[in-house]
């Protein structure tokens, strides 16, 4: 084998020991606990944001996908010029930027400037969970990859259960800039355990070798049938999950007159229910069939997308109880489509498949969350009308995307799903697009 084209994952120049894998993967977590919590607690905190920056539904939907879009286009970007840089450089470039974008969405006073400075953290924040896949890849040897992605992961389930609900705490008792603030001063202590903690992590580099025109290959895995069918089965799901999940706080607040100090019980309830039922489809999805479980939740997901968005005056628990297993069903069809997708793709181009597929993700989550934003109304009351309407589009995405999902070609022989694609998968299912699943590209 010509050693230029050996795996880095496979025969790593800089040796570590497992003390120092194991501050590694919790550097990595770290990292990853701010980036989720900066982009799900934004969701939550949608009443107060309209009610003090005195906005719209369709200026808060921009506010929630100028975060995806400016990830999905700096993921297309990063992609052609990413791999000729150290990972510990890049990461701790694209960290800093991220929290400086954090840092500033905290220092905002009026609706433009949170809006350019969610664009900002969003343009460094969507690229930093594919550099830390990047660096398990490199770190850890191939058959400990899955244990190394899980452990990373988990980071996932602490911000959903304990991140985005404190957040949120602290947002409704002290105002909606202090969760931003707390995360940047939290986040210069982890740059700086990082700065020491990562290795340099530069082996991948080959001066010798020049690097392919990163637009030819981009081309041949955009243009390729089979991924064009895999892309438009995330697009269908991304666009119809956000088309809906970011304004369920604002409508419950003003419609069902939840309290804002009570929101955070809807995130602990679905991220914990998840965390139970995200292994068990992992599971289910190998013993019965990838295509068979999507197509028993994705129905189940799209009538709860539009009860949610119908629901009238109930008590505190049963909206919980219904947004917590639509967060479920979400994150439950994610998973089993992202293994059909995985399935899918020729390995030797799983690496920028992956990679376009997140940007993919991004955009898509992005104009879910600006086309809900643009039929949503608010009324003179207060309230939210046309939110139905909002339910219907969703609706149609995922019966549209179970008519892809069946139109998928498997290229290999179908695997087990690996732990850090079912929680990555989840977490994009509760509505996390900062989270990507190029996890898997490293399994």
């Amino acid at each position: 084998m010509d050693p230029k084209e050996t795996s880095p994952s496979v025969q790593p120049t800089e040796t570590t020991t497992p003390m120092q894998e194991k501050a590694i993967v919790l550097t990595l977590a770290a990292v990853q606990f701010t980036s989720i919590v900066d982009f799900m607690v934004v969701m939550p905190l949608g009443p107060q944001l309209m009610r003090k920056l005195e906005i719209k539904p369709d200026q808060f939907g921009l506010i929630v996908s100028s975060y995806t879009i400016s990830a999905g286009i700096a993921g297309f970007f990063a992609s052609s010029f990413i791999d000729r840089f150290g990972r510990k450089a890049a990461f701790l470039s694209l960290y800093a930027g991220f929290l400086v974008g954090t840092l500033f969405c905290g220092l905002a006073d009026r609706y433009e400037t949170l809006l350019a400075a969610r664009f900002f953290t969003g343009a460094f924040g969507g690229i930093l969970g594919g550099m830390a896949m990047a660096i398990i890849g490199d770190v850890f040897p191939p058959h400990r990859h899955g244990s190394a992605t899980s452990a990373l992961m988990s980071a996932f389930a602490v911000a959903s259960v304990f991140g985005v609900p404190f957040g949120l705490k602290i947002g409704t008792d002290y105002g909606w800039e202090w969760p931003f603030l707390i995360l940047a001063a939290l986040g210069i202590l982890v740059l700086i355990v990082a700065a020491r903690v990562l290795p340099p992590l530069r082996h991948h580099l080959n001066p010798a070798k020049p690097a392919a025109h990163p637009l030819i290959e981009l081309g041949k895995t955009l243009s390729h049938p089979n991924h064009v069918r895999a892309f438009a089965l995330i697009i269908s799901l991304m666009f119809g999950s956000f088309a809906v999940v970011p304004y369920i706080s604002a409508y419950l607040v003003a419609n069902l007159g939840v309290s804002e100090g009570e929101l955070h019980w809807i995130y602990v309830t679905g991220g914990a229910l998840t965390l139970v039922v995200a292994p068990v489809v992992g599971k289910m999805s190998d013993r019965f069939g990838k295509l068979t479980v999507y197509r028993c939740v994705a129905p189940i997901s799209a009538a709860l997308l539009l009860t949610v968005t119908m629901l009238p005056k109930v008590p505190l628990a049963m909206a919980v109880a219904i947004v917590g297993i639509l967060m479920v069903t979400n994150a439950a069809r994610m998973i089993a489509a992202m293994a059909m997708v995985m399935s899918s793709v020729d390995p030797k181009r799983r690496g920028s498949f992956m990679s376009a597929n997140s940007s993919v993700q991004h955009l898509a989550s992005g104009l879910g969350a600006f086309v809900g934003g643009q039929i949503i109304i608010k009324l003179a009351d207060g309230r939210l009308a046309h939110y139905p309407w909002v339910g219907v589009v969703g609706v149609t995405a995922t019966l549209i995307s179970l008519i892809l999902a069946g139109r998928l070609r498997t290229t290999h022989a179908e695997t087990p799903t690996p732990a850090g694609l079912v929680m990555g998968a989840a977490a994009e299912g509760l509505g996390e697009p900062g989270d990507p699943l190029p996890a898997t590209e490293t399994i």
